[in-house]
């Protein structure tokens, strides 16, 4: 394929089915009789998502067992709730994905594990965990002049399970004008859900950027970083609060999400890390107070290479967003060298959606960052970071440990000065706690936009 042209793909909807709004494509729902492996033993169950809203291209899916069966749209296949229209849907007009179930809860309830819906992206949960982020099979051209490329899995293949299997395998072809890439998920669900992913890019054209392991989430507003103007009853509103690396020699490192004011772009040049991720930190219900969110039980996802991906850089993109609908917040692996047209690259790693806690560094982390005003110097900003963890608490009491922290930007750390005048470029701070020379937590880092 990636030696021909890019063939966009047909649309297949009938145009009033893409002028659906939310509620009316929520209002569809797959019919739980017609569950793919019902009557089978397997403990994996499969169900559909209709066509409509925000999905107009469609995905072809196939069964393996004995041998491929593709699954073919009907509307039979679905409740329409209050929605008039199904008797206008005729032919194959194509699916728009699926949601793979499994007794992740409850021996005897199909839980929704995992997700797969939208151009290429997907997102699964732990055990007891309410559905948040995204991941993306890719990600081609993000945040660079001109328009993101928008890679797509348009056909996937599924092996059925086994009735002893606790894993279910995931085929999917990718496609866009740039790349043509083939994928296998192994997926897992439990306590920790697992996905292993063993990917092929086949390089159509020249890619400026290339994304490796794309997650996306939301940041509206937390301690750190307050919306102006907001009128909301909840202290925190955020699907994700920071991102965490586990660089190549062994440095964590935590930065805060924040809601800038404008497009925030922070790269760190790490090689190939060890990990790296979108977390969830806080899951105290008091921080947020929202009954139906449950902001407090939102996946984190961590990314680990199995092996070594080269020279490159971890990115974090952070986009101004006014309500909590949009996701702005993205974290992608970004190649030092742009790949060419006719390379093939492979990339190997796996996701793990889990609670933050199961990843946090043991010996400390942070787990609050405060920022006010001077009391009287307006110019002045007071940082207030909290860490705590098995190592800095097996300390005793009286145990001094100094804080060691560095700036950028020609600032400085200051007590009784005044801020540089003029204008203010952004400032980078780093902070950690140390045991005279060695350290002991993971590295803060922030960046402050005057």
């Amino acid at each position: 394929m990636s030696q021909q042209p890019y063939q966009a793909p047909d649309n297949k909807l009938p145009g009033f089915l893409t002028n659906i709004n939310y509620d009316q494509w929520r209002d569809i729902r797959f019919r739980e009789d017609k569950t793919l492996w019902a009557a089978s033993d397997s403990s994996f169950k499969i169900r559909f998502s209709h066509p409509g809203f925000f999905y107009h291209q469609s995905v072809v899916f196939n069964e393996v067992e004995r041998h491929i069966k593709s699954f073919v749209f009907s509307a039979d296949l679905f409740d329409y709730g209050r929605n008039k229209f199904q008797e206008q849907l005729t032919g194959d007009i194509g699916l728009a994905g699926f949601r793979i179930h499994y007794p992740i809860n409850n021996p005897a309830v199909n839980d929704k594990v995992a997700v797969l819906l939208g151009a290429s992206y997907f997102r699964a949960v732990a055990k007891d965990q309410f559905y948040g982020l995204f991941a993306r099979g890719l990600a081609v051209n993000t945040a660079l002049q001109g328009d993101e490329e928008f890679s797509a899995f348009k056909e996937f293949w599924v092996i059925k399970p086994g009735k002893k299997d606790k894993k279910i395998k995931v085929y999917a072809l990718l496609d866009s004008p740039s790349v043509v890439g083939a994928y296998e998920y192994v997926i897992q669900p439990g306590k920790e859900t697992l996905m292993e992913v063993n990917s092929t890019l086949f390089i159509r054209k020249k890619i400026e950027k290339l994304g490796i392991a794309p997650l996306t989430s939301m940041f509206f507003f937390s301690e750190n970083s307050r919306f102006e103007g907001r009128d909301d009853f909840r202290p925190e509103v955020n699907d994700s609060d920071g991102m965490a690396i586990l660089s190549k020699v062994g440095e964590w490192i935590w930065r805060p999400a924040v809601n800038p004011k404008d497009l925030l772009i922070n790269s760190f040049d790490v090689g190939t890390p060890q990990g790296f991720g979108l977390f969830q930190r806080d899951q105290n219900f008091d921080h947020y107070q929202d009954l139906e969110s449950r902001f407090e039980v939102r996946p984190s996802v961590w990314v680990t290479p199995k092996d070594d991906w080269g020279e490159g850089h971890v990115e974090l993109l952070q986009i101004p967003t006014t309500n909590e609908y949009n996701d702005n917040l993205n974290v992608y692996w970004v190649p030092a060298k742009s790949p060419e047209a006719g390379e093939k690259l492979n990339f190997s790693y796996t996701l793990s959606w889990c609670p933050a806690s199961s990843k946090n560094p043991q010996s400390g982390y942070v787990t609050d960052t405060r920022i006010v005003r001077g009391d009287y110097d307006k110019d002045k900003m007071r940082f207030f970071v909290d860490f705590q963890g098995q190592g800095i608490s097996a300390f005793p009491a009286d145990k001094n440990l100094a804080a060691d922290m560095s700036t950028s930007k020609g600032y400085k750390v200051l007590e009784h000065q005044d801020f540089i005048q003029g204008k203010k470029p952004p400032v980078d701070l780093r902070a950690f706690l140390k045991d005279e020379t060695k350290a002991v937590t993971e590295t803060w880092t922030y960046t402050y936009i005057p």
